[in-house]
């Protein structure tokens, strides 16, 4: 029997199968897919401390980015610790990025406010007018896929299921013991829920309502432009203030706002975009040319470049915009490990080590309150 079963082999199922494992458990994890086949597969990679306000899930950011610096160590994930800068077309919003730095800074985050004269030396493709912006050196990118797939493999004795369809939670009184799958009863001494955009239905095997819900966007790549062909065209994570209040909105309908990078390939990913459309895979050409549109007023040469592909993915939503990370006192033996909408990629390592930690009887060391999942019982 297993010490711990992990149900989902995306990213943060793997940080917490990694972290588990480090810490002496005996873990399985099992996926119905392959290894970061679903929401992590469609991720960019953000590891972002930029776009998000003092508080709790700062605080997790921060822990996550010192992880995986630390991980980086073993590399084989193409880290990158590329930095990010956030643009703004107006000076009044100038004014309210560079106070929202100020308010990070006190909490630990390096924020340096870029004027107008300056952003060009950073990005010396970016267009002419902006009003400046924020320089946020801790801002790094992985890939994702890579990421999933080499924490699991480094996690000593992990035993990895993917292709397995959990259907049931095994109980001994309220006890969850275990999980049924459509290959049959896996029991362990705890389970985790990892199931990305897929945990609501997780929990709801145990009787608990999560209000996770699918949140689309959409990725528009183009052809190579720098990279192995040449000196990197777009130098750091560049995205525009309205990306921030994207993040934190609520609104079912789509928003978009630029964020643009380039990768180790060379190719550039243009995002992001956010609609609540159930599981809706179908490709929308107007969200793809407005995407096109804004990331060529930001850096106009990619007018000339062609766009090579497009993919979606689905971003766990929680209604108050905080991962659900802890143990489940409805349901003892439970545990979550979800609900980290765009973010879940920057914030596995954190949410893995806190796990980890709570499954071995560790003291977290962060508080957890926040991010309690019986929160939503009301």
């Amino acid at each position: 029997m297993a010490d711990v079963v992990v149900v989902g082999a995306g990213v943060v199922g793997a940080a917490c199968a990694y972290f588990a494992a480090r810490a002496g458990m005996s873990v399985t994890v099992v996926d119905r897919g392959a290894v970061a086949a679903g929401t992590t597969g469609a991720g960019e990679g953000n590891i972002l401390v930029s776009d998000k306000e003092p508080g709790p899930e700062l605080e997790l950011a921060l822990l996550s980015g010192r992880l995986w610096r630390e991980l980086a160590g073993s590399g084989g994930f193409e880290y990158e610790p590329k930095g990010g800068l956030v643009v703004a077309e107006t000076p009044e919003v100038t004014r309210s990025l560079t106070a929202l730095a100020a308010a990070q800074a006190a909490h630990g985050v390096e924020a340096r406010p870029v004027a107008a004269g300056e952003l060009r030396d950073l990005e010396p493709h970016l267009a002419e007018g902006l009003a400046g912006g924020v320089h946020y050196p801790q801002d790094a990118q992985v890939q994702p896929m890579l990421a999933a797939a080499r924490l699991i493999r480094h996690a000593p004795g992990a035993v990895l299921r993917t292709g397995v369809r959990v259907t049931g939670l095994l109980r001994d009184g309220d006890r969850v013991t275990g999980v049924r799958t459509d290959k049959g009863d896996i029991p362990a001494g705890a389970v985790v829920n990892a199931a990305g955009t897929w945990s609501g239905e997780v929990a709801a095997l145990a009787g608990i309502r999560l209000p996770i819900l699918p949140r689309r966007g959409f990725i528009l790549v183009t052809e190579p432009v720098g990279g192995r062909l040449g000196p990197p065209v777009i130098r750091h994570k560049v995205y525009t203030a309205a990306y921030v209040t994207a993040v934190a909105s609520d609104s079912a309908d789509l928003e978009t706002s630029a964020v643009i990078e380039g990768t180790p390939a060379g190719t550039v990913l243009i995002g992001a975009s956010r609609e609540r459309v159930g599981f809706d895979r179908t490709t929308s050409i107007p969200v793809l040319a407005a995407l096109a549109r804004q990331a060529v007023a930001l850096f106009p040469g990619l007018a000339a470049r062609r766009a090579i592909r497009s993919y979606c993915g689905f971003r766990p939503y929680c209604p108050d915009h905080l991962p659900v990370i802890g143990a489940d006192p409805r349901a003892p033996g439970l545990y979550h490990a979800c609900g980290h909408e765009g973010a879940g990629i920057g914030l596995a390592p954190a949410t893995g080590h806190l796990v980890a930690a709570l499954l071995t009887g560790a003291a977290p060391g962060l508080d957890l309150s926040p991010f309690r999942p019986e929160r939503f019982a009301a």
